[in-house]
Formats: structure tokens, sequence, C-alpha cells
């Protein structure tokens, strides 16, 4: 295994720098400390040839306040807060609203669109940032650490810890995309998915979550078994109307199990297999 610093760039923000972390077979992933993101994720297909199947961009700096979020880390909290407020122990808090009534991944300027402080670990790459007390309304100077290893099994661990000086919210995650076929102009409505879930939790027309965990039986959503991503997303569903198709979060049968796949992706155009992991409860 190999980490090294491969691009370093002037931004109005500081330095703009990315990782690469390689194994013996020439798979890489590379991170970039805009976001504390991933900008590649190079691997094999079935006939040897190497893909990048992240999405991305050419030029680092399109990372910085982009809509899509590709491959970075959404904060304080990822996804939705209703109204752009909420109450912590008897005082209510009120939020940039910047997703339609709501607030989204930690208002306009979260952690994904600033500088992260990276630093290689030996066996993969560390970013913190330090966020201060009232930032984007939040309570509690809060302290981020993201790290990243990869192996010669091609498996990408990403752990996301979180420490603040006052009781506080935060919700982090991981917000790439992937496209197996390494083509991003390949539509990916072919793949086969499978989601170790039995519930999913509905949304309103802002994607806002409705409350409730409704069964996935007999929906668009139950990809219990391998299925298609394209097989139904045209349905006369009204939950695929709210999503604009799938955006919706499954409750995971797993119970925090990481020796459980999540879920699985199969591109039958390259072969190439995604499995995710997780400790926690959605997906």
């Amino acid at each position: 295994m190999t980490v090294s610093k491969i691009s370093t760039e002037p931004h109005a923000q500081g330095e703009i720098e990315v990782f690469r972390l390689a194994n013996a077979a020439g798979a890489y992933v590379d991170v970039c400390n805009i976001g504390a993101g991933i900008t590649a994720v190079v691997v094999p297909d079935r006939e040897g040839r190497m893909a990048d199947v992240a999405l991305g961009y050419r030029a680092y700096a399109d990372y910085v306040g982009d809509g899509a979020c590709f491959g970075k880390t959404p904060g304080r909290f990822a996804n939705r807060i209703a109204g752009g407020r909420f109450t912590l122990d008897g005082k209510e808090y009120r939020l940039a609203v910047n997703n339609g009534p709501n607030h989204l991944h930690g208002g306009p300027t979260g952690f994904a669109n600033r500088l992260w402080q990276g630093e290689t670990t030996g066996d993969g790459v560390a970013f913190t940032r330090t966020s201060p007390d009232g930032e984007e309304g939040y309570p509690g100077t809060l302290t981020a650490r993201i790290a990243y290893t990869w192996d010669d099994d091609c498996c990408l661990t990403v752990l996301l810890e979180a420490a603040c000086d006052a009781p506080t919210i935060v919700n982090l995650t991981n917000h790439s995309y992937f496209n197996l076929s390494g083509d991003p102009t390949h539509p990916i409505l072919d793949n086969l998915l499978t989601i170790a879930a039995d519930g999913y939790t509905p949304v309103d027309s802002t994607f806002l979550t409705l409350g409730r965990i409704d069964s996935v039986g007999g929906t668009p959503f139950d990809f219990r078994r391998p299925k298609a991503i394209g097989a139904e997303i045209d349905s006369d569903d009204e939950q695929l109307r709210n999503g604009h198709g799938y955006d919706h979060n499954w409750v995971l049968n797993t119970g925090g199990d990481i020796t459980k796949p999540a879920a699985r992706l199969i591109s039958p155009a390259t072969g190439i297999v995604l499995e995710v992991f997780t400790t926690e409860p959605g997906l």
C-alpha cells in the first residue's frame, strides 16, 4: 500500500491538496481536502482494465460550491432539517434555509465547501476540521475527523468521527456518486441493486421524511432481491414522484453489523461490484 500527495494548488481558502491511496494491483482512491471528499475510485473490471467509478470534476476547484456535493462530507448535518430549525435542551436554534423550505447539508457554506486539514496516517489519509460555536447556527465548537484507508482487496474504509464541547446535533456521511461502468455517459439503470431493508422512510414533495417507516413490499422500493435500478423507476408511484426517482432512506436489517452487506450493486457492462457495509441504521 502506498499513500502519497499527488496535487497541491492554491485556492482562495488556502491550498487544495489531493492524496492517492494505491494498492499492490495499481487500483487506487484519490481523496481531497475540499469537503474531505473522494475524487476518484479506480478499480479493475472483469477484463482487468482499470476504470474510475466515482463521479466528479476534472478541475478540483469545481468541487467548491457544487450542488451535487460529489464525493464530499456534508455537515454539520447531512440531509434536511425541517424549516431550518431544531430544539435542543429547550432552546430553539435557527439555521439557513437553503433547500426549498428546509435546511440541507449544514447550510450553503457547510463542511462540504470548506478546506479541511489533511495528513497521511501511514495506511491512509485523515482530514480534520474545527467548526466554531455558532457556525451556520449550530451550537458548540465541534471537531470532525474523516479517515480513509484502502487495501489490496479494494476495500475502502471511511471512518467518520466528531466531538463537541457542548450539546449539539451532528450527522456526517460520505456523498459519493458511482457509475460502475466507468463511463459517466452510460446510464446506470441496468445496474443490479440489492438492499438489505424491509422498510424505507417516505418523503414529502420537499424531500423531507414524513416520520414513518413504510414496508418496501409490493412497491418499487423493494430491492431485497437483485433488481435493475430502472426496472420500476418509471412506475406511477407517489414516492417516486416526490423523490424524482429514488432519493430515499432505506431502513437496514443489518443491525449495524459490518460483516453483513447493506447494499450490493453490479454493473453488467463491466462486472464491477460495489458492496456497502455500515454501522449505521439507514442507507
